[in-house]
């Protein structure tokens, strides 16, 4: 039976504020550089050094007492979840001994910082290998206690499953339950993972599940509403069907990821809906584009992936359109059919925006690498890259429910998070989610080298250069990983390694099995990984016997991503934990960081630089890629507020509906 208190939870959620201008939003600005203030750094150390004078105390007693003071803790934070004088050091030191005793690793300084600052709603940004998961489990617990909905939401099935499995015996002798919801899982399973304590799961099934929750409740979403109806029709509502019990806490991992990377895209449910005069004209529609030349009949806007047509390409058009079904035969609704041919041919490529397999289109997570296989584009972009691919073009489909990621986080009441690279998105973090950020020391000191970045005037070049790097490193016996930013970059590599007879393992969304085992053995001696963007991201990289000696494990990216935190990402899989380590960046003049985001005339003189020899043309394109990075970032930020605005413009549109936050 369920409560009348817990039917509230179920839809329980805070109000999003609306994104402030204008002096609002410059103070809002102070007070984010106030919160996140070196003070508090301090302070957090100084509560840490306090919890860990205290394990002496905890260390001492029985197995037993330690349980039974666990418990009275629990109840204290059950009974007062909001006071301000509960027993958060005593609780910390206690499960800081748990840990040691039923995990098998005591939480360092550093992790206690950084629990102690998720607790208090920070953001903590935590270097790679510092044990952010048990950090998470430290935090998770004093939040479970409370009784309230606690999700920890990390980046891959395989660590939602991984990490609950991992830290069950701490949560089950603190007295909590902990379960996982993963994309396989069916709606009963995914009501007893959400049941628990503490779940594990990630951005895209808690989203997804909150909306098909809320298409469920329908017109009932208030809890007065449906506890009346209740009384009066039990069987009406189903509620068993509801497989979430509310929102309240949120630990976030990898939070840079999902809170910035992937906020530009809002997650949105859909059914199918049949229209075979679209099929039809969509197929046509790559036919009729198909002798259009770039340049001569229309240009691209490489930065802002566009299509402007020229009066040549609308003639060649026109002439071709008779093909069309009559809906699709007039100016406008050609012309839009043509560019988004045309956007599906320039801009969306096979072995980089996607796959294919049995005969389907696959959208890869352009972040990631991974494959994102219930998902498709929208606006018939999906239906246009199947035609272009020659394969059978699905129907379109129907938006039911949509929820931009931005917003449904700051539906929590409490939100907090960790991640390795924070810093450069402090003050987004801060402007669209009230969240601080603030750095934790490394347990040991950092001892990486980076070596300067090898620019070359050509791809071609930089493969060749970056292969033969890898003979030379491989010859040593160093590990190396290599990172790589699509499918196709990753099996150009592989084919080039396969010329010089070297073996390796390699990591894309064609080749994902054994993703945990691979990285985690990365670092062995002799190992060579080549990976897309982040694969692996949340394995430990542990040196093999010898390695150390030899120089530690060697990072290569193959290309500068649009933001600088993707690439420290990617170097910080070296040198954890106090261990050496070295990375090194090859970039190109033909990358497409530089492609997009650079002025055309920049470009042409760095390549006559190049092509003179001029003694500074290395130090000019590392500037170039610099800035080139810079206005990527600006554009990213723009487009996510974008997403922000929309949200908001939504909400005062369909607010008279009662649609509270699914649009």
């Amino acid at each position: 039976m369920i409560t009348p208190t817990e039917e509230y939870r179920r839809t329980d959620h805070k109000a999003p504020k609306k994104p402030l201008s204008g002096l609002d939003a410059w103070v809002h600005h102070i007070v984010g550089f106030y919160t996140r203030r070196r003070r508090v750094l301090a302070e957090l150390r100084a509560q840490a050094e306090r919890i860990d004078g205290l394990e002496d105390h905890w260390k001492g007693l029985r197995d037993h007492v330690l349980q039974e003071r666990l418990a009275e803790i629990h109840q204290q934070f059950r009974r007062h979840p909001a006071s301000p004088d509960l027993p958060v050091h005593d609780a910390l030191a206690a499960i800081r001994e748990a840990a040691d005793r039923h995990v098998g690793l005591r939480p360092y300084m550093v992790q206690i910082m950084g629990a102690l600052a998720m607790h208090r709603g920070y953001l903590a940004e935590m270097a790679t290998g510092e044990g952010k998961t048990l950090t998470a489990g430290l935090t998770a617990v004093l939040a479970g206690w409370t009784g309230r909905p606690c999700h920890i939401i990390t980046a891959n099935d395989y660590l939602v499953q991984r990490d609950a499995e991992w830290l069950r015996p701490l949560y089950r002798y603190c007295g909590l339950k902990v379960g996982f919801v993963s994309g396989e899982m069916n709606p009963v399973d995914r009501r007893a993972g959400y049941k628990a304590d503490i779940t594990y799961t990630t951005s895209k099934e808690i989203v997804a599940d909150c909306l098909r929750d809320r298409l469920r409740l329908g017109a009932w979403q208030q809890p007065n509403r449906r506890l009346i109806q209740t009384l009066l029709a039990p069987q009406f509502l189903a509620r068993a069907e509801l497989v979430m019990r509310g929102l309240h806490t949120a630990i976030i991992d990898e939070a840079d990821c999902l809170l910035i990377d992937e906020a530009v895209t809002p997650l949105i449910i859909s059914t199918p809906h049949k229209n075979e005069t679209l099929r039809e004209a969509t197929r046509l529609a790559h036919e009729i584009v198909e002798p259009l030349v770039p340049g001569e009949d229309y240009d691209l806007d490489l930065r802002h992936k566009e299509i402007e047509l020229k009066e040549s390409g609308r003639q060649k058009i026109h002439e071709r359109c008779s093909s069309l079904p009559p809906l699709f035969r007039s100016l406008g609704r050609r012309e839009e059919l043509a560019r988004q041919a045309l956007t599906a041919r320039e801009f969306f490529l096979l072995g980089k925006q996607y796959v294919l397999i049995d005969g389907k289109v696959m959208i890869v997570d352009e972040f990631t690498g991974r494959l994102m296989p219930q998902r498709t584009w929208r606006a018939g972009l999906h239906q246009a890259i199947e035609a272009k691919e020659k394969l059978e073009v699905t129907d379109p489909t129907e938006t039911m429910a949509r929820l931009s990621f931005q917003r449904f986080f700051r539906l929590f009441h409490k939100l907090s998070g960790m991640t390795g690279t924070a810093a450069e998105a402090a003050n987004e973090f801060w402007q669209t989610y009230q969240l601080p950020v603030i750095s934790i020391p490394t347990h040991r000191p950092c001892v990486r080298k980076v070596e300067p970045d090898h620019v070359f005037s050509s791809a071609d070049e930089k493969w060749a250069a970056i292969a033969e790097r890898i003979c030379q490193f491989h010859s040593t016996g160093r590990p190396l990983l290599v990172g790589t930013r699509s499918v196709a970059a990753s099996e150009r590599l592989a084919e080039l390694l396969r010329n010089h007879g070297l073996e390796f393992s390699l990591l894309n969304a064609l080749h994902h099995r054994e993703e945990a085992q691979i990285v985690a053995q990365a670092g062995e001696l002799g190992k060579i990984t080549i990976a897309t963007n982040m694969a692996g991201r949340g394995t430990d990289i542990r040196l093999g016997a010898g390695v150390a000696e030899l120089g530690g494990l060697h990072v290569i990216a193959t290309e500068r991503h649009e933001s600088h935190r993707i690439d420290r990402q990617l170097f910080g899989r070296s040198a954890r934990q106090g261990d050496p380590g070295s990375a090194e960046a090859y970039i190109s003049l033909e990358d497409e960081l530089l492609m997009r985001f650079l002025p055309n005339a920049v470009r042409r003189r760095l390549q006559d630089a190049f092509r003179s020899g001029l003694p500074k043309s290395g130090k000019m394109a590392t500037t170039a890629f610099t800035l080139a990075q810079k206005r990527a970032e600006r554009q990213a930020f723009r487009q996510r507020g974008s997403v922000l605005r929309m949200d908001t413009w939504l909400e005062d549109a369909l607010s008279f509906a009662g649609m509270e936050f699914s649009h």
